[in-house]
């Protein structure tokens, strides 16, 4: 049986919220706004970080806060 990894970006629980490194970050690249969260699986997140290091879209800077641990 296989699982499925997701991976949750929730904007909410992000350090980097409201800075010039939101702005500068996949999921606003991506959206008009940020979302309150993105839900991206494995194959996605890999497809995105390819991206990223080709240098077409931004890096992914979601660093979740540590009171939300």
């Amino acid at each position: 049986m296989m699982v499925a990894m997701t991976l949750v970006i929730d904007c909410d629980q992000c350090a980097m919220r409201h800075s010039d490194q939101c702005q500068d970050c996949v999921v606003s690249f991506l959206c008009d706004e940020p979302p309150s969260a993105v839900i991206v699986d494995a194959a996605e997140e890999r497809a995105i970080r390819m991206l990223s290091r080709a240098g077409l879209v931004p890096v992914l800077r979601h660093r979740r806060q540590a009171d939300c641990a």
